[in-house]
């Protein structure tokens, strides 16, 4: 893997460049669409590449569990079995440890309100008898199956090698995910557990990568502490096992809505220029622009999708939800002088319609959408940077979205 910077923004963390993989280059910023189960969910991969995307990412958990990873390895690995011809990536599962251990039945999600007391963890260990599928220790991660109730056990070691099934360009090292909730103390332990994990990620890695077509990103995690996440982005960065660090680097962790920027500019501060940065599971507009703006060069979430199955559809005046009495019978695309496969073809009554009768069709058209959006508004995004306009494109995307 290659990673160049093409141009810088004045005076700031951002940068445009080129992230060369084994199934082709990567032009950063990117946004990555998520295939969680090796599917764009109502999408085919032709319809996913034709909204512009570049890279695609799955998820380590749920293909571990069905169909498994042999099986995957057996069809040939991802870009085989999904028919999928440019680059790809896989999570570690981290985050669906944290979902399924100590946020499950929380509510608690990749960005929050940390003033709701409802999604306050105060004592870790005094929940014991609350309902869970996962519990962290300090060698891994024993969870049980939400498909059919089976106990699995996952370490660092275990998670490299089912990514290295997977068959992906990039993959992650195995972290502990925490909610900005979390008590100084247990958020202190859960980095050290990450930082441990990320040493045994990274020697497991170089142990499989024989042919070095593999890139590891590690991940830096800290909460909403400054001083954890310097400590974090410091250690990564700096961590190597024989001569031989990470490739890149995955900022997680559950965010406060209010200091996510903040939290991303501490760690890139730190983190090395050179190597590409990826912020977990982040993905809304004005999001993308505080992301990019603080050094970020790839983003991933589920967001797109999600809300296009719900219904809710991004336009450059903000997002609409399409069952509306006020859409019924509009005649216009979804978003004016958007050049999308449904804008071109459909009309918003249309589309509502499709909703209103729980057509399938209804959240592949909103799909198709809200991908193209998303991953156009980041290549504008790398184009105003390119073309030194970025603070001009930034805040006229933003007033004209918030109307």
């Amino acid at each position: 893997m290659k990673f160049t910077i093409q141009k810088k923004l004045a005076g700031k963390l951002g940068r445009a460049g080129i992230l060369e993989t084994s199934h082709g280059a990567i032009e950063t910023p990117a946004f990555v669409v998520v295939g969680t189960k090796a599917t764009v969910k109502s999408l085919t991969p032709e319809a996913v590449r034709d909204a512009g995307a570049q890279v695609v990412l799955a998820n380590t958990y749920h293909l571990y569990l069905q169909p498994g990873d042999e099986a995957v390895k057996k069809m040939g690995g991802l870009h085989r079995m999904m028919n999928w011809h440019g680059p790809a990536m896989t999570d570690s599962g981290g985050f669906q440890v944290f979902s399924l251990g100590a946020a499950y039945g929380k509510g608690i999600s990749k960005v929050l309100a940390i003033t709701d007391p409802s999604l306050l963890i105060p004592e870790r260990f005094d929940d014991a008898a609350a309902p869970r599928l996962a519990k962290v220790g300090e060698d891994g991660v024993s969870f049980t199956s939400h498909l059919d109730g089976s106990v699995h056990y996952i370490t660092p070691e275990k998670s490299i090698a089912i990514q290295h099934n997977l068959g992906a360009d990039i993959i992650f090292a195995f972290d502990e995910c925490t909610a900005p909730t979390e008590d100084i103390k247990y958020q202190e332990e859960a980095l050290e557990r990450t930082h441990a994990w990320a040493r045994r990620s990274l020697a497991e890695h170089q142990k499989r990568n024989t042919e070095n077509t593999v890139a590891l990103f590690g991940i830096v995690q800290g909460g909403r502490e400054e001083r954890l996440r310097k400590k974090s982005a410091k250690v990564i960065s700096d961590m190597e096992v024989d001569g031989a660090g990470f490739d890149g680097f995955g900022i997680g962790g559950s965010f406060a809505k209010e200091d996510m920027e903040s939290a991303v500019k501490w760690v890139n501060e730190v983190l090395p220029e050179e190597k590409p940065r990826h912020l977990l599971g982040i993905g809304e507009p004005e999001d993308l622009f505080m992301g990019i703006e603080q050094g970020v060069d790839l983003f991933d979430c589920v967001l797109p999708t999600r809300l296009g199955r719900n219904g809710t559809l991004y336009t450059s005046r903000g997002k609409i939800h399409i069952e509306n009495a006020q859409y019924r019978l509009d005649l216009g695309p979804i978003d004016d002088g958007c050049v999308c496969y449904t804008c071109k073809n459909y009309s918003r009554a249309y589309v509502a319609h499709l909703f209103r009768g729980k057509e399938m069709l209804a959240g592949t058209l909103a799909s198709v959408h809200n991908v193209h959006f998303i991953v156009n508004l980041v290549k504008k995004i790398r184009r105003s940077i390119l073309d030194g306009n970025f603070e001009k494109y930034k805040k006229e995307f933003l007033k004209n979205y918030a109307q």
